[in-house]
């Protein structure tokens, strides 16, 4: 063996033709090798690439002007250390991403709990939102974890709108497929095509505007009604979260408040 290696050697640097030919095949033979050894570290360094494509998201999605307001200064100024850029706009949302650690779908009222609480900033009433679309509301927190209302709960009320002429409605679930929500209270003066966008609405203190939901999937009428039911199909696999986005409306809770005093007042 040794004596053939000696050689192939040899023979590769005497001759121009097999140097070409061994240089051809070791390079392929390095490459394979290479590429094998990168894959396997890839995939063991996904965990950390979601991670860090869940930050830059993050910071991605505080640039986007639908999350910011411009400031009523029509009575007084008020310095507010939320400015964000020349024109005086301010942020009303702000995003944290956080990592899902539990999460449920085969029962009635289902839950996310998240690798993140009040040491990092998470409130009662946060909204959680994927990439895909909406994800549900925080209901509980401690100080490293917090539990979510996921849009799969029988008790979960989301406000959400036609996409194209800003009907709104809401959004439940009516127990039965992880994949499909129930959109109640559309008009039917409205006109409902299989296919139709549903979005978030501008009434929801919890979440953006916007902020897809789902597409029209079935229609059914109600006879003793004036409005439909909607068949929506979730945009959003709750089976497959891994990182999520907590969203914090800063006015949430002056709003929340004065919208509870009006309904005590109703009462």
């Amino acid at each position: 063996m040794i004596l053939q290696i000696l050689c192939i050697l040899l023979l590769n640097k005497s001759s121009k033709t097999h140097e070409a030919f061994f240089t051809f095949y070791g390079n392929e033979v390095i490459g394979t090798i290479n590429k094998g050894h990168n894959d396997f570290f890839y995939y063991f360094s996904l965990k950390e690439t979601n991670k860090q494509l869940a930050e830059e998201n993050s910071r991605l999605r505080y640039q986007l002007a639908s999350n910011s307001i411009a400031p009523d200064s029509s009575i007084k100024k008020v310095l507010d250390s939320t400015l964000r850029d020349t024109l005086g706009r301010y942020r009303k949302y702000t995003f944290l991403p956080a990592k899902v650690v539990g999460n449920s779908i085969t029962l009635q009222n289902n839950f996310l709990t998240l690798e993140r609480g009040a040491a990092q900033g998470v409130q009662v009433g946060m909204s959680v939102v994927s990439p895909q679309g909406i994800v549900g509301v925080v209901v509980y927190v401690s100080d490293n974890f917090s539990m979510v209302m996921s849009a799969l709960n029988r008790n979960s009320r989301v406000s959400a709108m036609m996409k194209k002429d800003n009907s709104a409605g809401s959004i439940e679930w009516n127990g039965e497929s992880p994949y499909f929500l129930t959109l109640k209270n559309i008009g039917k003066g409205v006109k409902v095509v299989i296919g139709d966008t549903v979005v978030t609405s501008n009434y929801s203190a919890n979440f953006p505007s916007n902020i897809i939901v789902g597409t029209i999937a079935g229609v059914t009428a109600v006879p003793s009604s004036n409005f439909y039911t909607l068949k929506v199909k979730a945009s959003t696999n709750f089976a497959t979260l891994q990182y999520v986005y907590l969203v914090k409306n800063i006015r949430y809770e002056e709003q929340k408040s004065l919208e509870t005093k009006v309904q005590k007042t109703d009462d």
